[in-house]
């Protein structure tokens, strides 16, 4: 870790704001400067949320068994992702691993914080290429001078070509890697594969994200999570804004946590329409494959992606084209949406004539 993290944030004296130094429940708060008057109906809304999101944590470990000392929770995943860089990578020095093609967001953030990017990029059927992997690593190794790669990142299951990764392929990788392997788990829910959480006793520098935006509907109150060493949990909680995740979005995510069964039948029914897109969406003369997904989205190869999107789009059906991606070429990205969003786009692109 010493030698990893960025000098200012190892040495770092973390902003003490006033619900730290007190926990409990007190009659009369006098201390944070607030307004005494909640004018929104007396809710709270005066008052700051809860600076280490707490409660959202004991749910997380009694719910999804992520242990509540190894997780911080971030204004949705892209905090999190932002702040890893923030407090291992030295701008304008270091640079992270990106195997593409994957979410779009690790290479803004890394720019975003002067970040150089090295690519090893995934075959084409979306696989990781560990020859390519274990050759660039031997090699970075021995060039290494001022800066360094700190980070990599494996987005399992991946976006946008839907597919995860054995358990067995990631811990290959924090084998092989000797800096932060970063696992975006956005959709593992979705997936019948293993978390990659069950090897963090085993590798220090491995850090799992989470996310209650996808398969457990929160996508608007931004709830990102973070599952990592203790070490590493200490430093995103030290350089972290003060409160950082508002009280509404907390209560929601408590709210949504309460719902297990609900959200479990829901993610049955959102399997199962995969599955029935999946075959329907094979069978129209302007699909050339539908790959495998372990998530709630198709990547889908088309015959022209740019006319098929604007055609869907001026119907009102909004799809993402990735045609600009790498091993991507023609290809749609369809979220599995409710049975009846799926159907009137299955009537459209049997309308669709090239």
């Amino acid at each position: 870790m010493k030698e990893l993290l960025r000098a200012n944030i190892a040495n770092l004296i973390p902003y003490s704001c006033a619900r730290n130094d007190f926990v409990g429940e007190a009659e009369v708060y006098l201390d944070a400067n607030e307004n005494w008057r909640d004018f929104v109906g007396d809710q709270g809304r005066n008052r700051y949320p809860d600076p280490l999101s707490t409660h959202i944590r004991r749910a997380l470990a009694e719910v999804l068994d992520l242990p509540f000392a190894n997780t911080v929770i971030g204004n949705g995943s892209d905090e999190l992702i932002d702040n890893l860089f923030r407090c291992f990578c030295n701008p304008g020095k270091d640079r992270t691993i990106i195997m593409s093609p994957t979410y779009g967001a690790y290479r803004v953030f890394a720019d975003i914080n002067d970040v150089g990017i090295d690519q090893v990029p995934l075959t084409s059927g979306f696989a990781i290429d560990f020859e390519a992997l274990q050759a660039f690593l031997e090699k970075e190794k021995l060039e290494r001078k001022e800066g360094r790669c700190k980070l990599l990142f494996i987005c399992s299951p991946n976006n946008p070509s839907g597919n995860a990764y054995p358990l067995e392929q990631i811990e290959r990788v924090c084998t092989l890697f000797d800096g932060i392997t970063v696992v975006d788990e956005a959709y593992f829910d979705f997936s019948s594969y293993e978390s990659a959480v069950t090897l963090l006793s085993r590798f220090p520098n491995l850090v799992v994200l989470r996310t209650l935006s996808k398969c457990w509907a929160l996508a608007n109150a931004r709830v990102g999570i973070a599952v990592a060493s203790k070490d590493v949990c200490a430093v995103l909680t030290s350089m972290k804004y003060p409160y950082n995740v508002g009280g509404p979005s907390q209560e929601l995510a408590l709210k949504a946590l309460a719902q297990g069964a609900q959200v479990e039948a829901t993610k049955k029914e959102t399997l199962a329409e995969r599955a029935r897109m999946a075959a329907a969406l094979s069978g129209l003369a302007c699909v050339v494959k539908v790959f495998p997904s372990d998530s709630n989205f198709l990547l889908v190869r088309v015959t022209d992606a740019n006319k098929l999107y604007q055609y869907l789009a001026q119907r009102g059906i909004i799809v993402r084209n990735r045609s600009r991606e790498l091993h991507c070429e023609n290809c749609l990205r369809i979220t599995v949406g409710s049975r009846g969003e799926n159907d009137t786009l299955l009537s459209a692109l049997k309308l669709y004539k090239e």
